[in-house]
């Protein structure tokens, strides 16, 4: 049986910039062709030499069908926003900077925390936001999380199918960042058993009408919607059609049963939730808490422009 690496493999990074600053012939450009594997989640590439824009991409994942049903909306303008939670991992599997033979202090000083005793890894997630800024992707923010080790960074407004586009790329662009400085990244909702918050990727939804006056009575016809197609949204919120999720959505750690439908303002153990100044300005967007942090993104907005709008 093969162990697992419990030292990083790791080159002088500086030597590549030799190579990456040789002059190159402006008619062949390196493209790098990103795809999603068969598991749904994991991202892979290759890179080709081409001399044109490619113009047929592959229809083997989920995009395909989501940009059929966002061009069905579009003169309603559905907007959206997800909240993308990931782990650190050092190479032996364990949360990085988590102390090897026991476990860092129960949560609490974590979230948003400022410190070397109190976030770990904070050098990659500048980075990815910076490679995210020059890539063109819409982040809009980050922040440390619940458990140590965990991270989420924002993407949005975004709207329609460059939700899902704009996540894929961000998330690539983590993966590579953290190849470079030897960490690993894990998007597995639970990656801890025990009294620890899992990571899931939160969806922020509204439409052209709930973002005018009194658009709240939009958000609570949509949620209505939600609450009559609850089994379906968790079948389509993980690629395991909610046997990630199940570890994850347990009622604790600011997370609602998977069982149950739930909405409320302000209330983050809820499946939906209004967000306060939403409620209190009577118009704005609905949070989806359900969807894990290894979604697919084109599934999940597609099911929720489904559900609510078609």
């Amino acid at each position: 049986m093969t162990q697992p690496r419990s030292y990083p493999a790791t080159t002088d990074k500086t030597v590549l910039n030799h190579y990456l600053e040789l002059p190159q012939d402006k008619n062949n450009v390196m493209c790098e062709y990103i795809w999603i594997d068969g598991t749904g989640e994991g991202l892979r590439s290759k890179c080709r030499t081409l001399e044109a824009v490619p113009t047929q991409p592959s229809e083997t994942n989920k995009r395909c069908t989501c940009v059929s049903v966002m061009e069905a909306v579009k003169e309603q303008h559905p907007w959206f926003g997800m909240e993308q939670e990931y782990t650190l991992l050092d190479f032996d599997g364990y949360p990085f900077g988590w102390p090897k033979n026991g476990f860092p202090g129960p949560q609490g000083p974590y979230y948003c925390g400022v410190g070397a005793n109190k976030v770990f890894g904070r050098d990659i997630v500048e980075a990815h936001y910076k490679a995210c800024l020059y890539a063109g992707i819409k982040i809009c923010g980050c922040n440390a999380e619940v458990m140590p080790a965990q991270w989420e960074f924002q993407v949005g407004p975004c709207e329609g199918i460059e939700m899902g586009d704009h996540l894929w790329m961000a998330r690539y662009i983590l993966h590579r960042v953290a190849e470079d400085l030897g960490v690993v990244i894990s998007f597995d909702p639970k990656p801890m058993t025990g009294d620890w918050n899992g990571a899931g990727a939160h969806t922020n939804f509204s439409t052209l009408n709930m973002r005018k006056d009194n658009g709240l009575k939009y958000i609570e016809a949509a949620i209505e919607k939600l609450a009559e197609n609850h089994e379906e949204h968790i079948k389509a919120y993980d690629p395991n059609k909610g046997q990630d999720n199940v570890r994850r959505l347990t009622g604790r750690h600011e997370t609602s049963s998977i069982h149950e439908f739930s909405a409320g303002v302000a209330n983050r153990g809820a499946s939906i939730r209004i967000p306060r100044s939403v409620a209190d300005e009577k118009k704005g967007y609905l949070e989806d808490r359900r969807p894990s942090s290894n979604c697919d993104p084109y599934s999940v907005t597609e099911i929720i422009i489904k559900t609510v709008l078609l």
